[in-house]
This record gives C-alpha cells, structure tokens and sequence, in this order.
C-alpha cells in the first residue's frame, strides 16, 4: 500500500486550491455568463450557494479517495472497473481531457485574435492557436510544481481583473430584467452550477494523491468548493445579470471594458489548459506507460494546436457535454468501492486476484450515464441534478452488484 504521510513531494490544501481555481476559471467564465442573465440577484446568491455545497460534499469524498490510494483516478477505477476494464473508461478520459484541452486552446487563440484586432493587427489564428499550446505545454511538462506555480502566479491576476471588472458594472444601472429571465427553476439553474464542474470533482484523485494529508485534503475541498467556486460563479455571473447580456464581453463592450474582459479570458485560459494538460498527461500515461510523461504533454501539445486551429466548436462542445454526462458515475462507482471495500488503503495486490473487467461495473456505469442523460433531457425527475442523480444511482448500483475482493475476504476470514 501507498503511505500517506506528508513528504517534501506533496502539497498544501491552499497549493491545490489555487491550482483548482485556476482549472475551474474558463468552463466559470463561459457558463455563469449565460446564467446570470435569467436570474435575478437574489436567486443567483441562492443558487451558486448551494452548488457549492454540494460540490464540496462531493469533492471532500473524492479528494480524500485520492490522498488515500495515493493513485490517480485512471489508477483507482482499476479497483472497480478490473485492471483491463479499466482501459476502457481511461480512453474515454483521455478523449474528454483532450477535447477539452483543443476547445480552450481554440478559445485562447480567437479571443487574442480580437485582441488583436482592436489594435489593427492581423494575425493568423491558427499560429495563435501554437502559442497557446506552448505556453500551455511549457506550463506543465515540468511537471506538477511548476503548475502550482503558474497557478500561483496567474490566479491572483485573474481575481483581480474579475474585481475591476465587477467594479465597473456595479456602477452601472442594471437593465430591465423581464419575467422571463427569471423564470429559471432552482433546480435547473443549481443543475448548472453543478454541472459546470463536476467533471474536475469526479477526477481530484489526480489532485489528491499530492496533498500532504487527509486535514489537507479536506482543506482543499472547502476553500475551493465552498467559498472561493461560488464566489467566481457569482463574480462570473453579476456582470450579464446587470447588463441582461448573455456573455462577458457582451456585458463588459457597452461600458468600455471589453480589454479587461478579454485579458482575463486568456489569462483564465492558460491556467485553465495547463490544468487539463497535467490531467491529461496522468490519464494518457496510464494507458502508454513505456514513454516519459514529458513527451506524452509536448505531443498532445501539438495535436490540440491541429484540432484546436479547425473550427471545432459547432460540432465538439455538444461531444463533449455528452462525455461529461458519461464521468459523474464513474465517480459514483469509485466513491462506493472506496467506502464499502477500500477504506483502510489500496492493495495493488488485489488487481492480480480480482476479474481482469468486472462486467457488472459496467452495466452499473451505463445504467448511472443511461439516468444522468434522461435527467438532463427532462425525460425522469431526481433530484434535479443530473449529474448528482448519475452518481447515486451508480453508487447504490455498484453496492447492490459488486462482490467482496477475493484477497481481502480470505484476510478477515482468517
């Protein structure tokens, strides 16, 4: 079993805190927009308060799986999922990360582009696009301490032009806000809070294997969570909520303020991609273990420069939003294998006694992302939450059909 302890290799709850925020800034920025325009003040202060708590309920379950089995979440779902089974839900990870690593690295290169072109210079996009992917491989190929210190440096920059920015709008008298925009039921507007983010929690066993200890970890998953994501959410929101824009520069190019605006797009966008880059690297690793970790960054460096210079966005964002439909309940499925079988530790040991694919996990997986998907389209009603209803169906699917491991049984029996 891995040790616990706190070694000069692991981090501060307050180190990943900054990392996660800096991850959680772009898919912010890019949803709060588009909900604070249906919302009125006082039910988007409800709102993001209670997405929050409830990510940082979920958050402070899987960062302590992560700070306990000192192993990624690609290596957890081994326990689960079986050793080969596991193949098949790191792939789609992969697929996901990387979709999401060439969409912002699209984004960071248009929003440049028309950086740029307010000052009359004409640059093509897609080299853009390359110096993006640089600053984003650089950023991570070092690995993980230079990310918590691009972390470090970049999200203190980005709070404070979010603060210049809210303190522009807050001057500005709102516009007439109509029924209909604030006809948006809790549910669905605390859905996507929730949502925005969910993939990032169902994966902080990433995070969680480098924190010092268990108080750490939990450190980590209040600060961000609790207090700092509902604020940013709020933060993120406020200017469409005032303007009736339904996105941030849309609000902030009325009042003069599009060049803070855009800068803190990009800014948002390279702390956002080096997070994705680190995630990414750790799951493509798992799968393509023989080359070195650098090597994987710098070549998913250079295909998300090829896919994100195409005109992605049309066709892969809904992709996407179906891959995230697809991760909650494998979080669901690690959480309850975590509870009911692995809370003294993880035994790599057991891999090699256990299935090499546990078909029952599966069936359990599609049956979570089969409810997560009619729950999202309205079909059936939970508890409003889509994501939040795929991880309890799949958590009590997985302890109503998993088995005790082999090993573990044969240890208490004796």
């Amino acid at each position: 079993m891995r040790k616990t302890d706190t070694s000069p290799g692991t981090a501060s709850g307050l180190h990943i805190t900054m990392i996660l925020l800096g991850i959680a800034m772009t898919p912010v920025l890019l949803s709060s927009s588009s909900l604070g325009n249906q919302l009125q003040e006082g039910q988007l202060v409800s709102v993001v308060a209670l997405g929050g708590l409830i990510l940082a309920i979920l958050s402070a379950i899987t960062i302590s799986v992560g700070e306990k089995a000192r192993l990624p979440t690609y290596g957890i779902v081994k326990f689960s999922f079986g050793n080969k089974g596991a193949t098949a839900i790191n792939i789609l990870m992969a697929i996901s990360l990387f979709g999401w690593i060439s969409v912002t690295a699209n984004m960071f290169g248009y929003t440049v582009l028309d950086l740029l072109a307010q000052q009359g210079w004409s640059v093509p996009a897609p080299l853009l696009v390359a110096m993006g992917c640089v600053i984003f491989t650089a950023s991570t190929a070092f690995g993980f301490a230079v990310l918590g210190k691009v972390a470090q440096l970049a999200v203190p920059v980005i709070a404070l032009m979010l603060c210049y920015i809210l303190s522009v709008v807050l001057d500005t008298p709102p516009a007439p806000i109509g029924d209909a925009l604030s006809s948006m039921e809790t549910g669905v507007a605390v859905s996507s809070v929730v949502g925005t983010i969910i993939v990032l929690v169902a994966t902080l066993p990433d995070f969680g294997s480098f924190v010092h200890n268990r108080k750490h970890a939990l450190i980590a998953a209040a600060l961000t969570f609790m207090i700092a994501y509902p604020l940013l959410f709020w933060a993120g929101a406020t200017p469409s909520n005032i303007t009736g824009q339904g996105s941030l520069l849309g609000a902030m190019a009325p009042l003069g303020a599009a060049l803070p605006a855009a800068l803190l797009l990009v800014f948002a966008c390279v702390t956002g991609n080096a997070g994705n880059m680190f995630q990414g690297t750790l799951v493509v690793s798992t799968l393509l273990e023989r080359i070195p970790k650098w090597q994987i960054t710098v070549a998913l460096g250079i295909l998300a420069t090829l896919v994100g210079s195409m005109d992605i966005m049309s066709w892969f964002i809904p992709f996407l939003l179906f891959l995230g439909i697809a991760t909650p309940p494998v979080a669901g499925i690690y959480i309850a294998d975590f509870l009911r079988y692995r809370s003294q530790g993880y035994d790599e040991r057991l891999l090699a006694q256990e299935p090499p694919i546990k078909w029952s996990t599966f069936v359990v997986w599609i049956l979570g992302s089969l409810v997560g998907f009619l729950t999202a389209n309205g079909v059936i009603t939970l508890t409003m939450i889509p994501s939040l209803d795929s991880i309890l169906v799949a958590s009590l699917g997985y302890l109503a059909l998993s088995r005790r491991p082999a090993l573990l049984a044969d240890k208490q029996a004796h």
